[in-house]
Formats: C-alpha cells, structure tokens, sequence
C-alpha cells in the first residue's frame, strides 16, 4: 500500500517513517514541515543511496517538496492514490487531517494526560511520577497535564506537589487553587494541552469522580492512578476508556519502543483498527489466499 505521513518539525519521523513503511511492504510519501524540510531532504537523499545500492527503486520513499497547506491537503484527498493518511505533530495539524481529510486516516498524537493520587498512594512515590511526567520531557505527548487528588489528601500533597515542582507553573479548581495559592480556573482548563511546564491541579471526591472527569477531558492517551488500594488499582484501568493506562509508573513509557515495538509511526489515539503506540504490525494488512479442488458453497 501507500502510506502518506503528514508532520510538522521533527527530523527523525522522515528516517522512523520511512524504513517502518518499506520493512512493512509499503511506499512511504513522507510531507514536512517547511522548518525541517532540509533535514528531511537529506535523510530521504541517504535513504535513497541506500535504496539504489540495494538495488530498489528510489520511489519507495518520497518527499513532498511543496510545503504549503495545498500538498497537505492534496495528500487528504488522494483517493485511489493514498492508503493510509497519518497526522504527527500538534493539535492543529490532527485536526485538521480528522477533519478534512476523504481518505483513511489514523489520529494520532494529542496527550491531554492525567494522574490520579488516589487517598491510599505512596506519596513519595506520586510526586516522583508527577515529577517525571511532567519535566523530562514538557512538549511530548505523553507528558502529564493535569493532576487530580483526592480531597481526603489534598491539604497534605498538594503543599508537597508545589515543593517537588518549582519550575512548573501550577493552576487550580477552586479547592486546589485555595490550598496552593495559585491561579482558579475553570473546569475548560482541563481540557488543555499545555506542552509545556505548566500543570493544572482538580481536588475530587474520589475514584469515580476521578474516572468520569478524566473519561470526559481526556484524549484517550495515557492516563494513571496512583495507589496502594488493590481494588482501585484493578477498577481505575477497567474503567478508564485510553490506549494506556497506568498504575503506579509514569504515562512517559507510552512509546514504541518502550513498548518493545522498536521505532513507532504514531500513537493512535482512536480504537480501530489501531490503538496506542503503532509499529510494523499496524502497517501490514491481511490477504486470503484460498486454494482448492473444486468446493463449491
């Protein structure tokens, strides 16, 4: 098939892309942003190199040259032509392949993440994962955004959670705002993906209100409970509708390849056909090859 792949100013997704379409049996149509556009050009020149010294047509991997919105929206709408369409970059380039785009496309990419300190947890061990989702790496997509806490615990974690993050500008509900002394904001906040250090913080009254926030705010990414609670560690996952969900480690490992699935094409967020981190498995099809002597139904 012909996998076209969309993506803004990441170098490496040319080179990730690229081979995962050609070990997978595809032709690879690689559009770049115009801020990347000569890294990428000269990763697809080697990869060409290497294609014609292994005797291979330089055709399986393509660059768009053309990086204005018309390429974009031309590969959204090469019926025919296209296989499959995959967006990676920011929230407005996925939205815009979701919604414009005539053929298949997979939605990857928004990682509006949420943790849940749930009564019970460790709290040592919850500031160490907020900590680790929130600052190693701000602008992924598997960062944290927003944190919930149980109110039984808030007036002693959320002082602690202000300790263990002073880089991170913090934001609260009413409740949270009050015993941080930081900004209110309202429930849209929660909604955000920040990409940057900045953290919103929600009090709930427990596991199910938890659940039912982050079912409704979140973008179906990663999300985790944080717990000592069996139970809670059992229900929170069952319950919670994402491609990843977490108890007691960090949202940081949703990635191909700490999956174990080597380099990744995307992380799906929608539930068919593929869903979470993506590698070779989800660019390969099926065909039925039947063989017989005459069976008739």
């Amino acid at each position: 098939g012909v996998v076209a792949i969309i993506y803004e100013s990441r170098p490496n997704v040319t080179s990730d892309a690229a081979v995962l379409a050609l070990k997978s049996g595809n032709v690879c149509v690689l559009r770049g942003g115009k801020e990347a556009f000569r890294s990428a050009a000269a990763i697809v020149a080697a990869m060409h190199e290497g294609l014609r010294s292994a005797g291979l047509p330089e055709a399986l991997v393509n660059l768009v040259s053309d990086t204005t919105r018309q390429s974009a929206h031309e590969l959204m709408t090469a019926n025919g032509l296209v296989d499959l369409l995959i967006p990676r970059g920011g929230k407005g380039l996925i939205r815009s392949v979701v919604e414009n785009a005539t053929v298949p496309t997979i939605e990857t990419g928004a990682g509006n993440c949420n943790a849940y300190v749930e009564k019970s947890a460790d709290l040592e061990t919850a500031l160490s994962i907020i900590r680790n989702g929130k600052t190693s790496r701000p602008a992924v997509c598997n960062a944290l955004e927003h944190v919930l806490v149980d109110r039984e615990i808030a007036s002693a974690f959320l002082p602690r959670l202000r300790e263990a993050l002073p880089e991170v500008l913090l934001k609260g509900d009413a409740e949270a705002a009050a015993i941080l002394g930081v900004e209110k904001v309202d429930d849209d906040e929660f909604f955000t993906e920040y990409d940057d250090l900045i953290l919103s913080v929600k009090v709930v009254g427990g596991i199910e209100e938890a659940i039912a926030h982050i079912n409704s705010h979140s973008t179906k990414h990663s999300d985790v409970i944080l717990t000592t609670d069996i139970r809670k560690a059992d229900a929170f996952p069952r319950s919670i509708d994402s491609a990843a969900v977490y108890v007691n480690a960090s949202t940081r490992f949703t990635d191909g390849g700490e999956f174990g699935f080597g380099a990744e094409i995307g992380i799906s967020t929608q539930k068919l056909h593929a869903r979470g981190p993506m590698g070779l498995t989800e660019l390969t099809t099926i065909k039925y090859i039947v063989t017989g002597d005459g069976q008739i139904r």
